[in-house]
């Protein structure tokens, strides 16, 4: 080994995880060094290429208040901006967008190859381990030691991958790139819990093969809404998806060749994602479903790759070209890159603080698929999280922890590291009980004061949201106080949306509280307000009126939990010495070692009678330390 010099950070991967992390830490003062197995690899989508979707729309949205990438990237190289869920209420809106995977990665590598304090080298990482005076060791395969103060892992699904394609299986990482390969043993030697994922992609197929005639078109929204509260002027949409369905006889095949998959012949030995099945276990585990849609979105401007969403596979590349043939629309179509699973090695996430700090291992973070997540917008928002981190523990700060009742980003730590993962953690607007306070439309509000205070947002942006804020709290202040006489004009509106007309006066705050009505709708009479003041604003100030006593009940929710977690629980806490606790709830809590009893009620087997247990011996614990105070001597 030769000495290839000292840094504050080594990030060991560059997707999504590994990018965020190593420009906050970059940003936020250390020299940092980012390793990837391919330097073609940087911020690379192997699967979908796409950003957000239910609920991953908003982990962008408050990754970008915090001063992180993703959202913008995601702006300059959009192909098509949808916002999904706009039949249902706010809390579930969510962004999603069709990038251009091509540039996206070109432009992501640009931002980390021009980044003060950050170094991007190409290396695979053949081991790790701990020095002298708390730094870690970083080994390469080129026999390059790196000594360095903290290690975030962001391997992805390179670490132990292995690739199958129906009897086929070899050792890969994603998209036809090498794995990492050794970097497994070291882990292991150091005493890290691991375990096997593992997921797939379907095929990339030829546009010109492709019968669009009878399909449906999905076409973006008019005008386009930005992921980023930076991006003023976004531009138009570039493309359109379009929408097939499978067919009985796409099941037949399928159906016929399942000896040949090797999920069902026990070849794969990862656990799948639950929320994202291959074809094959759709046609299986709901047989009562007669079609299933795919969506043919493409990869990019410049390329003649379409995505076939919905449609991942491990089955033999012929049969993949037989089921997909059978499909409206593909009768002719040519596979250009053949469908496949990859299984790879993740940790049990328990092991983690909910700074992404390994609890026994000081120094050493984990973010993205390495935690057991899966998903470019959850690895994003982990590593910006242990990026932020490990450079303030550096600086000797206090570390950010990011509580389930203030973003998504803290609901996914949480879960992974109270609950644990026994699949891919994929996240989903249903695992958050305040959805209607974390709304995509507030992440600014939420998040972008934490983002100053920690230095990640420019004073350009820091003025731009203040004066947001100042424009919301005017516009809140005047539709609680302008009211509307009864007329002819804005009854004959209120009619028109099925609401009852007045007949008095009437606030335009309580007219914005009928379901009917939106601000738009009042265009014509609402004559005093401002012409320059931005639709997000109105939206915020729509929402926050029509779910007024919701959004109450939920805070005060919020401040229950906010309590509980203010009750803290010793580090040391010895939980198999504790009167009371049932023994599944000692080694669940042995295990986790929760922070505080806020957590500790959220894992899975401690039940409400191990709280009241714990909160009695804290109480007595406090009791006694208060006691032997008063009874120190006086010097």
């Amino acid at each position: 080994m030769y000495d290839a010099g000292h840094y504050d950070v080594a990030v060991i991967g560059a997707g999504h995880a590994g990018i965020e992390a190593a420009l906050s830490a970059a940003r936020l003062g250390c020299r940092t060094v980012m390793f990837t197995i391919n330097m073609d690899a940087v911020g690379n989508c192997p699967c979908n290429p796409s950003i957000g979707g239910t609920a991953k729309g908003h982990l962008v949205r408050e990754i970008d208040a915090l001063g992180g990438e993703m959202g913008k990237t995601t702006d300059a190289c959009f192909l098509q901006s949808r916002m999904l869920n706009l039949g249902k209420g706010p809390a579930v809106h969510s962004l999603r967008a069709q990038i251009d995977r091509r540039a996206y990665s070109q432009i992501m590598k640009k931002k980390c190859e021009q980044q003060e304090n950050l170094e991007l080298k190409q290396a695979e990482v053949v081991a790790i381990s701990q020095g002298e005076n708390g730094v870690w060791l970083v080994d390469t395969r080129l026999h390059a030691r790196y000594t360095v103060k903290a290690v975030i892992l962001a391997t992805g699904t390179f670490l132990g991958g292995k690739v199958f394609v129906g009897d086929v299986a070899y050792e890969s990482g994603p998209d036809g790139m090498f794995p990492a390969a050794y970097l497994t043993e070291s882990l292991v030697k150091l005493g890290l819990s691991l375990r096997r994922f593992k997921t797939g992609t379907p095929a990339r197929v030829l546009r010109r093969s492709i019968d669009f005639s009878g399909l449906e078109e999905q076409k973006g929204d008019d005008p386009v809404i930005p992921f980023s509260y930076e991006t003023e002027n976004p531009g138009p949409n570039r493309a359109v998806c379009y929408v097939s369905w499978t067919n009985e006889e796409t099941h037949r095949i399928i159906r016929a060749n399942l000896d040949r998959s090797p999920l069902y012949a026990g070849m794969i030995e990862g656990v799948g994602p639950r929320y994202c099945p291959s074809i094959e276990d759709k046609v299986v585990r709901f047989s009562d479903k007669p079609r299933h849609q795919l969506f043919i979105e493409p990869c990019g401007l410049d390329t003649e790759e379409m995505y076939l969403q919905g449609m991942s596979s491990s089955l033999p590349e012929d049969v993949q070209l037989q089921f997909y043939r059978s499909i409206k629309g593909l009768e002719h179509v040519s596979i250009m890159r053949s469908a496949y699973a990859i299984e790879y090695d993740c940790v049990d996430p328990t092991q983690m603080q909910a700074t992404l700090e390994f609890t026994d291992w000081p120094g050493l973070y984990g973010a993205g698929q390495f935690n057991g997540s899966s998903g470019y917008e959850e690895a994003a928002a982990q590593g910006l999280v242990a990026g932020i981190n490990a450079a303030r523990k550096i600086h000797h700060q206090s570390p950010v922890i990011l509580d389930r009742a203030g973003s998504y980003i803290g609901t996914l730590i949480d879960d992974l590291i109270t609950k644990g993962v026994s699949d891919p953690y994929r996240m989903m607007t249903s695992r958050s009980e305040y959805r209607l306070v974390l709304r995509q439309d507030n992440a600014d509000e939420r998040l972008t004061p934490l983002g100053w205070e920690i230095g990640l947002i420019s004073p350009a942006r820091w003025e731009k949201f203040c004066r947001k804020q100042e424009w919301k709290q005017q516009e809140m202040k005047r539709a609680l106080s302008t009211v509307f006489s009864p007329s002819e004009a804005l009854n004959d509106i209120l009619v028109a949306r099925g609401t009852t007309p007045v007949t008095t006066g009437v606030h335009l705050a309580d007219l914005l509280r009928r379901p009917q009505i939106r601000y738009q709708d009042l265009t014509l009479v609402d004559t005093t307000r401002p012409a320059d003041i931005p639709d997000a604003v109105l939206e915020n100030v729509e929402i926050e009126l029509k779910y007024e006593g919701y959004i109450r009940r939920q805070k005060a929710d919020i401040e229950e939990m906010r309590r509980l977690e203010r009750q803290t629980l010793p580090d040391n806490l010895q939980y198999d010495t504790i009167d009371g606790l049932r023994m599944e709830a000692r080694e669940k809590l042995s295990r986790v070692r929760p922070q505080n009893i806020g957590q500790a009620g959220r894992i899975s087997g401690v039940s409400p009678a191990d709280i009241s247990v714990l909160l009695i011996y804290l109480s007595r614990l406090r009791g006694e330390e208060k006691h032997a105070k008063k009874e120190e001597p006086t010097t």
